[in-house]
Parts: structure tokens; C-alpha cells; sequence
């Protein structure tokens, strides 16, 4: 079966944002004396988002005094910092290209406030005809809620059953389910050794973007 629109996830799905983030982690940690902790670290816990990188990173959590304040120094930190290395996964240069030259409707769902993921699409300058990019901003409910998915459906003018979601996280998989949308864990992504995404209920379970061709109008 072919669907008519991909939706995708941004952090670990269609970015590699790992490698800014670690940076901008161990800055932090440095300013606060305190030693630095490893790519692989961060990399596991990208997907749960600046507080579970804080968290990680400080052995704190939100209940801790210092919280706040790490957390938003974290943030400014990233915001001087979000695409010196920043990347593409390997793979969909080809998938992207596939769906512009086939007028094939895509586009983002994340969990990562405007503030950073528009600026953060615009400056990597990538020649690809994004079709909609949906945050928590513009949105009631952010993912696991299905809202954002039916918005990214309406913008890009495709029903939300034709459309294919992918992403490395349960909520993105759970908000695509609720949607009626297909769904597919991006194993290249950002997952977790307490994950379990074959638990997750996903339709399809994908090594390589270029599997997403297989359900894209050839």
C-alpha cells in the first residue's frame, strides 16, 4: 500500500541533532564545574527533550532547586548552537528528493518549540519543499495527543488515513495511532535501551529511510 503524504518527526527521525546537543550539554557542564558526560549519553536521551538532558546531565530532577535555572541555561545555550552539526539522517536526501519530484506532500511534527525548530529548518538551508512544520505552539495538545497530526494532515491537504507517520519516540507513535495515520518506528533513531518500541503497536519498523520509499508513490 502507498500513501499520499509523509509526516515525520524531527529530532532523531529526520535530524541528527545528538552531536549540538552534546556540545551545548558539556558547555553547561563545564560552566558549572561539573565533568562531561558522553555522546552516547545524550544521544539516548534526546528524544525525552531538554529536561531529560538536564536530568542526565546534572543527576537532578525537576524537583531540584537548581533546576529551572540549568534548564534555561541549557536552552539559551542551545539557541547560539542548533545547527553547527546538525544534520540530515544518511538516507533521506534521496527520500525527500522522491517526494518533491513526485509532488508528494511532507512534512514535520515535533515536540520541539518554534522558537528553535523554525530557525533551526531555515539556517540548515536545505532545498527540500517542506510542507508544513507543526510545534507545540500551534497547537492545544502536543504529541501523544493526536491534534498536531491532524493539523500537519490539513496543511499538507491530505487525509489523515493516507498519511504515513514516522518517528523514535511512543508518543509519536501512539499520536500517529490515534490519528488513523500508518505509522513507523525509526530504528535508526534516538531509542532507548528501555524502549521496547516493539511494544509500541507501529506498522512497520524501519532500519534505513530509504525503506519509506516502499510506501511512497514510485
Amino acid at each position: 500500500m502507498h500513501y499520499d503524504a509523509l509526516l515525520l518527526d524531527l529530532d532523531g527521525t529526520l535530524l541528527d541533532t545528538a552531536a549540538d546537543f552534546h556540545v551545548v550539554l558539556n558547555q553547561l557542564l563545564r560552566n558549572e564545574n561539573l565533568p562531561e558526560v558522553s555522546y552516547q549519553q545524550v544521544r539516548r536521551v534526546v528524544s525525552h527533550g531538554a529536561r531529560a538532558m538536564v536530568s542526565m546531565g546534572f543527576g537532578i530532577g525537576e524537583d531540584h532547586p537548581d533546576f529551572a535555572r540549568l534548564r534555561d541555561a541549557f536552552l539559551a545555550l542551545y539557541g547560539q548552537h542548533y545547527a553547527v552539526h546538525t544534520c540530515l539522517f544518511d538516507g533521506f536526501a534521496e527520500v525527500l528528493q522522491h517526494c518533491d519530484d513526485r509532488r508528494i506532500p511532507w512534512g514535520i511534527i515535533t515536540n520541539k518549540p518554534a522558537t528553535f525548530a523554525e530557525p533551526l529548518w531555515r539556517d540548515l538551508g536545505l532545498p527540500y519543499q517542506l510542507g508544513c512544520l507543526i510545534c507545540p505552539d500551534h497547537v492545544s495538545q502536543a504529541k501523544p495527543d493526536p491534534e498536531p497530526m491532524f493539523l500537519a494532515a490539513q496543511q499538507v491537504g491530505i487525509d489523515a488515513q493516507r498519511c504515513l507517520y514516522v518517528g523514535d519516540h511512543r508518543r509519536d507513535i501512539d499520536a500517529g495511532r490515534a490519528a488513523g495515520m500508518a505509522t513507523v518506528v525509526a530504528n535508526w533513531g534516538y531509542l532507548d535501551d528501555d524502549d521496547q518500541p516493539s511494544s509500541w503497536q507501529a506498522d512497520h519498523y524501519f532500519d534505513t529511510p530509504q525503506q519509506l520509499l516502499t510506501l511512497l508513490a514510485p
